[in-house]
């Protein structure tokens, strides 16, 4: 059985906008899950369906069922959920910016009924995997640098120690040398710790190189799935998700618009 199975789910906005039609996907435990898709695709909405964020922006599940653990879960409050073991780290690198780095950490794990020297010790295990934010734990969230509230907003995630953690965009803003350190830390989080991790990324490059299975949305649907050897090896991933050709040159604008005609992602 899988860790988390999204089975058909349909979810509308406002009682009226159709953003996800039908979109089933499955991660297994010990997994790092990519999920790839152009801006619009319904990639966070997916990831609001399963932490249950949904009803914070008049979003709902209207059909099809979301199972952590063999458990229904879609329509549960989003606390209830992360007491079950899901955790998303939101797109934007969502800080308390008039809080410290550690006062960050200590309201993450707000959730999790746990003794001080338990709190102390999961604050010492996000320092361990993000140094920095040791050496700046006094420090205003708010005056962090991006790469340093990336950290923060990871190593909440860990305070609240998920079975899942959902990461939405984690790349975003960051320089390139960044981005190849904090998918480092959170490959380390999958071996180490064995924290099962569905991502969602624009950097299609970087999560096919750490994910051991990829989904590709495109309007609210998933248009193809695999293993991501098998993805980084299909034409038309290279070809508009990679940026390559066959022969590795860029693709042109032209190709995009050829590609939006043929839509030949199930042959």
């Amino acid at each position: 059985m899988p860790l988390l199975s999204v089975n058909n789910i349909e979810v509308i906005y406002d009682d009226v906008i159709l953003v996800l039609k039908g979109l089933s996907l499955s991660v297994e435990e010990g997994q790092i899950v990519a999920v790839l898709g152009a801006n619009g695709a319904g990639k966070t909405t997916t990831l609001k369906a399963i932490s249950g964020l949904l009803k914070t922006e008049e979003g709902e599940v209207t059909d099809g069922t979301i199972e952590f653990g063999g458990e229904k879960i879609n329509g549960l409050d989003p606390e209830l959920i992360v007491k079950r073991g899901i955790f998303q780290v939101m797109e934007g690198r969502r800080v308390f910016e008039d809080l410290t780095a550690k006062e960050n950490l200590v309201a993450a794990a707000h959730t999790q009924r746990c003794s001080r020297g338990e709190l102390d010790k999961r604050i010492e295990q996000v320092y361990h995997y993000f140094p920095r934010l040791k050496e700046r734990e006094h420090g205003l969230a708010g005056y962090l640098s991006g790469g340093e509230q990336q950290m923060l907003v990871i190593g909440r995630g860990m305070m609240a120690k998920p079975r899942l953690m959902m990461l939405d965009e984690p790349s975003l803003g960051l320089s390139p040398l960044l981005v190849s350190e904090i998918f480092e830390i959170i490959v380390k989080l999958n071996k180490d710790l064995g924290t099962t991790i569905l991502l969602v990324e624009q950097n299609a490059r970087m999560a096919l190189n750490i994910a051991d299975h990829g989904y590709i949305m495109e309007n609210g649907k998933i248009v193809l799935d695999d293993t991501t050897d098998k993805l980084k090896n299909n034409e038309d991933v290279k070809r508009f998700y990679l940026g390559m050709t066959d022969v590795g040159t860029k693709r042109s604008y032209r190709d995009v618009k050829h590609y939006k005609r043929r839509k030949r992602w199930l042959t």
